[in-house]
Parts: C-alpha cells; structure tokens; sequence
C-alpha cells in the first residue's frame, strides 16, 4: 500500500485541503507514478465546482500529470521503471467497441475520465491503467509537457480531424492557453495562420507565436469582410461570437470546429454552409494514437506552451488566478 499526500476539494466550490488516501500496488496493466508536475486546466475547476453535476468528493483534481514510474503491473510492456511519462484526461475506455479499434478511444461510449471517476494527479502519487500513460519524448521539457495532454492534443486533434496538412490558410479564434498551442501546431507544420482576438497586446503575442497575421475584433463585434480564405477555423474560446461571419471567411470546402464551447444556441443560415458545401464540426481531446502523434511532433518542432510554475502547496493560490483569467497561459503545479 502507497499513502498518497493530496490536495482535494471536499465540498462543492471549496478551497483545496490536504488529503490522505491508500493506494494498492499496481496489477496486471497498472503501473504506479511519483507525480512530478501536474497542469490546471479550467475542467478541473469545473470538477472542484460541481458545475457538470458529476463531481464527487472528495475531489482530487488535476489531469495533466508529468511524473515517474515507480512499478509496474504484470503486463506492461511499454513502459519500465524511471521512465517519465505522462497521463492526460481520459483514464480509461472499453478497447473493444468499434471506435477504440479504430484508435478513437476518447468516443468510446464507456470511455472514462481520471478526475471525473477517481483521483486526479494534485497528489504525490497515482495509480493509472499503463496503456493511458505515455511516453514523454525526450525533447520535451518535462515541466511544459502536461498541458500538451489536454490542451495540446485537443487542438491538435480537432486540427487534423478538420483537414489539417500543409500549405493551408488556419484561422484561431483566441489566442489564450489552446489557441497559443494551436497556432505552434498549424504554423510548424507549414501552413499560414491567422488569430483572430480582442486586443493589440494579444495580436502581437500571436505573432510572437508564430502567426503570420491577426485580426483585432473587440468584444461584442463582429470581424471585418475577409482579404482571403481559409480552410479551417478553429475557436478555442468559450462564448458567443458572429458565427455567420466566420463561416464567411472559410473557403469551398472549409470547416469551422469548435473546442471553446459555451451553452448558447448555435444560429446561422444553412445557405452560407451550402453554397460553398462548408461544414461544422466539434472535438474533444484524441485517442492514444493522435496523442502519441502530437508528442512527436511537438518533440520534433519545439513546440510548448507559455507557462507559469507554483509550489505544490500554492494550489489555491494557482487555481484563484486561472479562476480570474491572470495566468500567462497554462498554470502548473510543482512537486519537487
């Protein structure tokens, strides 16, 4: 048995407190990890909320967790002791179903997330199903790896399950902690991408980024008529916006996907989809083979996000700035 030194929720919306559990050692597929640095990402703070109504306390958040093995379960092969891995959102899924067959794991209709059915990674240690444990490559820093499991993979797979390839016009909608890491993906791989934000302070970062361009549309307004067409648009950001003035900028063939979702009616008229046959789309996170897929390339690309470190013990403190919109652009907590 493992005692396991954790920070958790105990009631809805409450600060975090010390928490003490026992773990067993790991069996079969199981493999153990001393927890080095685990992402906040604002679905943990929905967990710590209760706001999807599915929280169950006391709640151990964090699911973007970078840590060591320490043992493993009889029938592990892919992994040994001393490696650094890391485990994202999804705990577990079926294996079996049609879609974890063909590698979309995260569609599994009895696919499992680790802070919504266990405990999450703000912890010294966690016990996880191996074959949702990844490999860190060894060109990624370890302490910016974590958000790539959540974060990066979201927007990489709503990107390449968009269309993306090479020698494309991308357009990001926000240039917050997912479209910072989108904009590094579109670009790196040779295509031309335009952000569209609210600010010159941010239009300038996203070209920091690598954007080759950015649209300033404050809030409340709508963009400009588009110079060019693009072949994707990606929202990362959670509200309302002119919908049929995006749709305006995509091309024939173009696809508008949301990962920034919000709880309002989507309306516009069917004709701007069909006169250029454009289509809408949505994606959540990506299976374990669009994952792996990510991390090489973000290996081989220098791809990372802006972050920010702060000592386990400051959780609290952490969690109130990305409550508040003050963290530049992911918060990760430290264990060592």
């Amino acid at each position: 048995m493992i005692q396991v030194q954790a920070k958790a929720a105990k009631s809805a919306g409450a600060s975090l407190e010390s928490y003490q559990f026992e773990i067993d050692s790991p069996q079969e597929f199981e493999c153990l990890i001393k927890v080095k640095s685990c992402g906040i990402c604002h679905s943990d703070l929905h967990i710590i909320d209760n706001d999807w109504g599915v929280s169950r306390y006391p709640a151990v958040p964090g699911h973007e967790i970078i840590g060591e093995v320490l043992e493993i379960g009889s029938q592990v092969k892919h992994l040994k002791v001393g490696d650094l891995v890391g485990v994202g959102w999804q705990k577990s899924a079926c294996l079996q179903c049609r879609q974890c067959l063909q590698g979309n794991e995260n569609l599994c209709r009895e696919n499992k997330a680790i802070i919504v059915s266990g405990y999450g990674g703000f912890a010294s240690h966690l016990l996880a199903d191996s074959r949702f444990v990844f490999s860190i490559p060894k060109d990624i820093d370890p302490t910016h790896a974590g958000p790539l499991l959540c974060g990066g993979v979201t927007v990489y797979s709503a990107l390449r399950h968009a269309g993306m390839t090479s020698g494309q016009d991308i357009g990001i909608i926000g240039i917050g902690g997912l479209g910072h890491l989108a904009v590094q993906f579109a670009q790196r791989l040779g295509n031309q991408v335009t952000v569209f934000t609210t600010s010159a302070d941010k239009a300038e970062f996203a070209k920091q980024q690598g954007a080759d361009r950015a649209i300033i549309v404050p809030k409340g307004e709508s963009p400009p008529p588009p110079e060019q067409p693009l072949q994707i648009i990606l929202n990362t950001v959670p509200v309302n916006l002119d919908w049929p003035a995006y749709i305006n900028y995509l091309d024939a063939d173009g696809t508008l996907t949301f990962v920034g979702v919000n709880d309002a009616l989507l309306n516009l008229p069917v004709v701007s989809l069909l006169a250029l046959r454009r289509r809408i789309m949505a994606s959540i996170t990506g299976g374990r083979a669009i994952l792996m897929e990510m991390l090489d390339v973000a290996a081989r690309h220098g791809i990372k996000p802006v972050i920010e470190t702060f000592p386990f013990e400051d959780v609290n403190e952490a969690i109130e700035r990305v409550r508040s919109n003050k963290v530049r652009y992911r918060a990760i907590l430290t264990m060592d």
